[in-house]
């Protein structure tokens, strides 16, 4: 069965599922929905559309919302209506509100809604997972993850707490196995945007395991990673490159006692995993793909995407009224 896929929107994200809608066995990118067209002529003018309801009209199964994220509540909720599956991305909506209705209408319909939620998808995220849950990190103590770079333009709506730091969120979240029970934050206005430019996070999940966060985009460089630390030692996954590295307790006791006061614990071997890299987005709209065909394929369920969400405004709150905020489900 070939699925008939339509798009909304054609930033930079757009464009870059575009490609790989376009050239994903199984499905035929039928139309792609922007009010500014293809400002870079690069997409076949038979696939563009005016409005949604074109789109809607070519017979799509599915879509995939890459609009700015004022408009995703609207956007999705018309693609629900007509029976389309439906991606959208991250974060799901501007607020637990609309996300929350968004959520309830897909199961309700019985439709595939799924975020992008795209760095669970990252391989060295994914093996980093892998191992924790194998047991490969004994008890898992702390997530850190680290999201700075300089900012971007196309980011009009919002600040760095929905558009970065719900990544953070989602994936401690994930690979810690729980949901967030508690945050304080920090945050500063430097771009003279309404919206927030830098934020640093402390969290609790559920289980007990501390997360941190550090966000922004005011940085010259771009870094991006996840540090896990537990009772074998640290993973640390690269999520720009898709590297992986285990740095393990060592097993030698230390030469003194007083520096094993110092240290804590001993340096071990550090591990640079070989791992396979297949691409974050391909690997997410297929598992998406699949999903609507009701075969095996892995997706970030709305009710996820909500989630995240319902931690980042726990984070807002805490930035505006300066304590910390329980995370409520």
């Amino acid at each position: 069965m070939v699925l008939r896929a339509g798009l909304v929107g054609l930033g930079m994200m757009g464009r870059n599922h575009a490609r790989v809608m376009a050239s994903t066995e199984g499905v035929d990118l039928v139309g792609i929905a922007d009010p500014m067209g293809d400002t870079k002529g690069e997409i076949d003018k038979d696939l563009l559309c005016d409005s949604v309801e074109e789109l809607i009209s070519r017979g799509v199964d599915l879509a995939v919302v890459a609009c700015p994220t004022t408009q995703h509540e609207e956007v999705a909720l018309e693609l629900c209506k007509s029976g389309v599956h439906t991606l959208v991305e991250k974060p799901l909506a501007e607020n637990f509100e609309l996300a929350e209705k968004m959520t309830t209408a897909f199961e309700e319909a019985g439709l595939v809604g799924a975020v992008g939620h795209i760095e669970r998808f990252n391989p060295a995220v994914r093996n980093l997972r892998r191992h924790i849950y194998e047991g490969d990190l004994g008890d898992l103590y702390q997530i850190s993850t680290h999201r700075i770079g300089p900012f971007s333009k196309r980011i009009q709506d919002v600040g760095v707490v929905m558009d970065l730091a719900t990544h953070d969120l989602d994936l401690s979240a994930w690979v810690g196995g729980a949901s967030f029970e508690q945050v304080f934050a920090k945050a500063a206005y430097k771009t003279g945007r309404a919206h927030e430019d830098l934020v640093a996070i402390t969290g609790q999940l559920t289980n007990g395991i501390v997360t941190n966060h550090l966000v922004n985009w005011v940085s010259p460089m771009k870094q991006r990673y996840v540090m896990a630390t537990g009772e074998q030692g640290s993973f640390v996954a690269d999520t720009l490159l898709a590297d992986l590295i285990f740095y393990k307790n060592g097993d030698a006791p230390p030469p003194w006692e007083g520096i094993s006061k110092f240290r804590g614990v001993s340096e071990g071997d550090v591990i640079h995993f070989a791992i396979a890299k297949p691409e974050p987005l391909r690997e997410e709209f297929e598992g998406f793909r699949n999903a609507v065909l009701g075969e095996e394929g892995e997706i970030v369920s709305m009710r996820e995407g909500l989630a995240a969400i319902v931690a980042a405004e726990a984070v807002l709150r805490s930035v505006n009224i300066g304590s910390s905020q329980m995370v409520e489900d």
